[in-house]
C-alpha cells in the first residue's frame, strides 16, 4: 500500500527526532572523574591549595579542548587537612562511594603513604605527586611518581646528593656532621638518605635526632645541636617545621660552616617572604627554578595564568615549586588516556611505562619502578635577601644554583654563621 505523504512526515519527524535524541545522549555522557585528597588547610596547605589551582587550570585546558574520549573531565576532591590519618577514608569514599575513574595522590610523602594500601586493594593505576621513595617499600606495578628524585632505590640518596657533593667541595672538608628531621614518613626517608651520603663524604655525624610531627619550639633542638660544634647541619622537614627551625637557628645564633638540606616550605613563595633575610646562607633543594634553559614558553604560559589567581587566594604567588609538577602530573595522565584510548587500569599502566610524556615541564620518562628514570633535583644558596618583598625571589634573583654542576650560577659562600649572624 503506497504510504501516504502525512505518514511519510510523521515518521520523518521521528526520525529526526531520535537522531537528536542520541546527540543529547552523547551531550550529557557523564564526565571522566579524576578523584584525589588534597591540603586545603593544615600545616601543608599552602603547598596544596597551590596543587590545587595548577590542577584546575588543566581541567579547564582539557575541557577547551574537548575533553577525553569525547567525555568532560571533572576533579572530585576533599580536604585531607594535612593529617595522615584522613588519607585512608578519603580514597575509599572516591573509590566505593564516589565511583571515580581515576585517582591521583596528594600532595607529599606523608599523605601519599596512607592512601597506598587503598588504592593498591582496588588495583588502580596511582599517579603521585611529590611522593619520595614510596614505591621502594611497596613495590606497586601501577605506582607512578611526580617527583625528580629518580628511580626508587636511589631516590632516597638523589633527594640530599647535592648537599653533601657541596660538602665534599669544601676547602678545608668539614669533618662532622648533625642531623635533624621531622619523626615522620618524607623526613624519615630523606635521613636515611643523607646518611649514606655522609658516609661517602667522610662525614662523622656526632647528633641524628628526630622530632614530633607536633613541636612547636625547635630552640632547644638548635641548642642541642649548637653544642656540638658541627661543621655541618643538615635538617629534613615540612613547612611548618622548617620556619619554627629557620627562627630558631636565628635565634640562638646557630654556628656552622654549611647549613640547610631537605627543608621543605623554602621554596614556597609565602614562606620566602615570611622569613626574609633569615634565608641568607641557608643550602636547600629544589625541583624547578626559573633559568633561561627551563623557562620554555609552555611553562612560562602557565605562570601567567596561575600567578594572577595564586595572589587572589593568596598562596605561592610565584609558583615555581609545586604548581608545575601538579599540572605535569595531570598532563600525564590525561595523554595516557587520550593515546590508549581507555580508561583501562592495566593498559594505562603499560602505556605509561612504555612512552615519553611532553609536559610544561619538559620530557619525562617513568622507569621499570614508576617513578622518573632520571633525578633531577637543584641545590641553592640563599643571599642578598633584603626585607620581605616577592620581587627579590622572581626568576631566582636571590638564589645561587651550586648543583648540579651543569647548572650552577656561582660559589658558595660559608662559612654559614658568618652570613646569617
Amino acid at each position: 500500500m503506497p504510504m501516504s505523504l502525512g505518514s511519510f512526515g510523521r515518521i520523518a519527524t521521528a526520525i529526526v527526532a531520535f537522531t537528536l535524541g542520541l546527540g543529547s545522549v552523547r551531550a550529557a555522557e557523564p564526565p571522566i572523574t579524576i578523584g584525589f585528597g588534597m591540603a586545603l588547610t593544615g600545616n601543608i596547605a599552602a603547598n596544596g591549595r597551590a596543587a590545587l589551582i595548577a590542577m584546575k587550570l588543566w581541567e579547564e585546558d582539557i575541557n577547551k579542548a574537548g575533553g577525553l574520549l569525547g567525555r568532560p573531565v571533572k576533579l572530585v576532591y576533599y580536604d585531607d587537612q594535612s593529617s595522615p590519618p584522613n588519607v585512608p577514608g578519603l580514597y575509599t569514599k572516591l573509590l566505593d562511594v564516589d565511583k571515580v575513574d581515576i585517582v591521583v595522590s596528594g600532595y607529599g610523602t606523608n599523605m601519599t603513604v596512607p592512601a597506598m594500601p587503598v588504592v593498591m586493594a582496588h588495583n588502580r593505576m596511582f599517579m603521585t605527586l611529590f611522593a619520595l621513595a614510596v614505591n621502594a617499600d611497596f613495590k606497586y606495578p601501577r605506582f607512578f611518581g611526580m617527583i625528580p628524585a629518580g628511580p626508587a632505590e636511589t631516590a632516597k640518596r638523589a633527594f640530599s646528593k647535592g648537599f653533601f657533593e657541596t660538602a665534599k667541595a669544601m676547602n678545608p672538608r668539614p669533618k662532622t656532621l648533625a642531623i635533624v628531621g621531622t619523626d615522620a614518613e618524607s623526613s624519615r626517608n630523606a635521613i636515611e638518605g643523607a646518611l649514606e651520603n655522609a658516609k661517602d663524604a667522610g662525614l662523622e655525624v656526632i647528633y641524628n635526632r628526630s622530632y614530633p610531627p607536633t613541636t612547636n619550639d625547635f630552640s632547644p633542638i638548635m641548642r642541642a645541636i649548637q653544642a656540638t660544634h658541627a661543621d655541618v647541619v643538615y635538617v629534613a622537614s615540612y613547612p611548618g617545621d622548617s620556619v619554627g627551625l629557620v627562627n630558631a637557628l636565628h635565634e640562638v645564633g646557630l654556628k656552622g660552616r654549611l647549613v640547610g638540606g631537605n627543608m621543605v616550605g623554602l621554596q614556597t613563595t609565602s614562606i620566602k617572604t615570611q622569613l626574609g633575610p633569615k634565608l641568607n646562607g641557608l643550602v636547600v633543594y629544589n625541583f624547578w627554578v626559573p633559568t633561561p634553559a627551563t623557562m620554555n614558553p609552555e611553562i612560562k604560559a602557565f605562570l601567567d595564568r596561575y600567578q594572577p589567581e595564586a595572589m587572589k587566594q593568596g598562596v605561592d604567588q610565584l609558583g615555581y615549586y609545586l604548581p608545575p609538577f601538579a599540572y605535569a602530573y595531570l598532563q600525564v595522565v590525561g595523554d595516557a588516556i587520550k593515546n590508549a584510548g581507555t580508561l583501562d587500569q592495566d593498559t594505562l599502566t603499560a602505556y605509561i611505562h612504555a612512552h615519553l610524556f611532553h609536559t610544561i615541564l619538559g620530557d619525562i620518562a617513568f622507569g621499570p619502578d614508576g617513578d622518573w628514570k632520571e633525578a633531577k633535583i637543584v641545590f641553592e644558596q640563599f643571599h642578598d635577601v633584603k626585607g620581605n618583598d616577592i620581587e627579590q625571589f622572581r626568576d631566582g634573583k636571590s638564589e645561587t644554583i651550586l648543583e648540579p654542576l651543569s647548572m650552577r650560577s656561582g660559589s658558595l659562600n660559608e662559612p654559614y654563621s658568618d652570613i646569617a649572624h
